[in-house]
């Protein structure tokens, strides 16, 4: 066979497999798709991982091929996925990725700062390492080598940006809030659709600015680009009454925004202010808890087989993977319902609203902790 029938077969087998998602790239791909639900769970699957880890028909999953430094607790950390992953993702979205540490499948979900693009095979994240964040700490330390198999879940999201982009586009960002915009501002430069935007972002230093030769480069580039960074520790936090200054028409713009909640709480309550809210578009790292009386205790995940006991501070999600029970996830922040599951005894709380959940009831558990002994159907 000639080099292009051997690249052909390689894009085939490379494709997403009709079993996993809906979008077929070819009328072969249904062949996988059929081959992997006729034969036996240990066939092909089983043995085709053995000769390349990222064909599975069962899971999604992919390799990390690089680790880049951003900044000295950041990194972009660059994935080849396998079987099953669809590209046609849109710029802000999220992707679930698991990583096996000390025995165990650790899972978080990160923006993805790639454009959609097939023919690249390759996707993006950038990761902060947190003080509290195992995962993330792994990530950017170099802990995880290039070649390490990681599981993904499917993009999802709707922190998204529409495709054409309004003409006039207004981005607020503050620390790795600036991921999911990087994510669109490369799409649109890559598209050759960048409009009139200008990013307003805030971190601690020069320093700490994610993405800062990029940034420098596409205001260079792109005269209807304009980037102002806040160094938050030289010049205090951006002042949203200073718009007007910075950004006089900003009330005309669609805006996008992510970054810590007080931003986020702020930026609403001025769009709400000014009856211009349905322009506002925000992602939230974090669900905003209130002081629930939530007294934790021991959870029993049913299906699973385990037990684990927590405080009224860890979200049923948090329980499950720390004790080993995977359960679906997606936003881990109580928007896109993906996390649902029974429960089958007990109570648990919503750690953002206070109210109970009793048994029968279905819970979000990524914004809902024990509140004493419960159990699971999961």
């Amino acid at each position: 066979m000639r080099g292009g029938g051997l690249m052909g077969l390689k894009d085939w087998i490379e494709a997403p497999a009709a079993s996993v998602v809906p979008a077929a790239r070819s009328k072969l791909n249904l062949l996988r798709g059929a081959a992997a639900r006729l034969t036996t769970p240990l066939l092909p699957d089983d043995y085709l991982h053995l000769a390349n880890p990222l064909w599975s028909a069962r899971e999604l999953r992919g390799q990390i091929v690089e680790v880049r430094p951003e900044t000295t607790d950041s990194a972009t950390i660059v994935i080849k996925p396998g079987w099953g992953f669809d590209f046609n993702y849109q710029p802000g979205q999220y992707i679930g990725i698991g990583l096996h540490i000390d025995g165990r499948w650790h899972w978080r979900s990160y923006s993805l700062t790639s454009p959609p693009n097939w023919e690249n095979k390759r996707i993006s994240i950038a990761v902060k390492a947190m003080p509290e964040g195992f995962l993330s700490s792994h990530l950017v330390s170099g802990a995880v080598p290039s070649g390490t198999i990681v599981r993904l879940a499917t993009p999802s999201g709707n922190f998204a940006l529409p495709d054409p982009p309004p003409e006039k586009i207004l981005f607020i960002t503050a620390g790795s809030g600036i991921t999911p915009v990087m994510g669109m501002l490369r799409t649109m430069n890559r598209r050759g659709q960048l409009p009139d935007v200008m990013h307003i972002h805030s971190a601690p230093t020069e320093s700490d600015v994610m993405f800062a030769d990029e940034l420098t480069a596409l205001h260079a580039e792109h005269e209807d680009f304009v980037s102002h960074v806040q160094l938050t520790r030289r010049d205090g936090k951006f002042k949203l009454s200073s718009l007007d200054t910075v950004c006089p028409d900003w009330r005309e713009r669609h805006t996008w925004a992510c970054g810590p909640l007080p931003l986020l709480d702020e930026l609403e309550d001025v769009w709400k202010a000014e009856r211009i809210e349905d322009r506002l578009h925000m992602e939230r790292f974090a669900v905003s808890r209130i002081d629930a009386s939530a007294d934790g205790g021991t959870v029993t995940f049913e299906k699973s087989g385990k037990t684990i006991t927590v405080d009224g501070a860890t979200t049923l999600l948090e329980a499950g993977e720390q004790s080993g029970a995977l359960m679906p996830f997606g936003c881990r922040m109580g928007i896109c319902q993906t996390c649902v599951v029974p429960l089958v005894a007990g109570h648990a709380i919503d750690l953002r609203s206070g109210k109970q959940h009793a048994e029968g009831e279905r819970i979000q558990t990524c914004i809902s902790a024990a509140a004493g002994d419960c159990t699971l159907d999961a």
